[in-house]
């Protein structure tokens, strides 16, 4: 769950936010600075932290780093908070992996199969391989084109590690929402990547 490090004020990160919303640049670096531990941890988590991950090249600092270039160019926009700013480094991450992954696969001229996926917060998966990155992506966009709201509560569920009370904050929506629609997400998308 993204935390704020225990020395930060309550609200400094969305001030900082803020700032750099305004055009402040010494703000965003210092955001950066700030989350960074936690960036890494989450960038750790998506890429399951171990080697033969998404792309074995692209450690979990390089992924902050990429990640972080894309957020960049962001910098000018409206941001709602913590649970915001986490959600869309989780959006930036799955982006540099997805093109790492296709990356890679292009370089094997790889795989028409389907892999399974487990979305089970309990389950400690192995390190998606490109191909089973790219088929969770692509079924999270069909998902997404079906119903939008439960592809954001799977992106910041499962890729930026958000507690279903931060989600709901996020989405404007009731915890009870997010967890109906984490579960009807998790069912479609099981369906969807043919696991069991």
């Amino acid at each position: 769950m993204p935390n704020a490090p225990p020395d930060l004020p309550p609200g400094t990160l969305t001030v900082l936010l803020r700032q750099a919303a305004d055009g402040d640049a010494r703000a965003l670096d210092r955001v950066f600075a700030l989350t960074y531990a936690e960036l890494h941890r989450l960038a750790h988590l998506v890429r399951r932290g171990t080697p033969g991950a998404p792309a074995a090249t692209l450690s979990s600092t390089a992924l902050v780093h990429e990640a972080y270039l894309k957020l960049v160019p962001a910098a000018d926009r409206e941001w709602r908070g913590r649970a915001h700013f986490f959600a869309l480094a989780a959006r930036a991450m799955r982006q540099v992996l997805v093109s790492a992954a296709r990356a890679r696969l292009a370089a094997k001229r790889g795989g028409d199969d389907v892999f399974p996926v487990t979305l089970d917060e309990g389950a400690v998966a192995a390190p998606p391989r490109p191909e089973r990155l790219l088929a969770l992506d692509e079924a999270l966009d069909r998902l997404a084109a079906l119903d939008a709201r439960q592809a954001r509560v799977v992106e910041c569920r499962y890729f930026a590690g958000l507690t279903a009370e931060e989600t709901a904050d996020l989405l404007g929506v009731s915890v009870q929402t997010v967890h109906r629609d984490w579960r009807s997400a998790r069912a479609w998308m099981a369906r969807e990547l043919g696991d069991a």
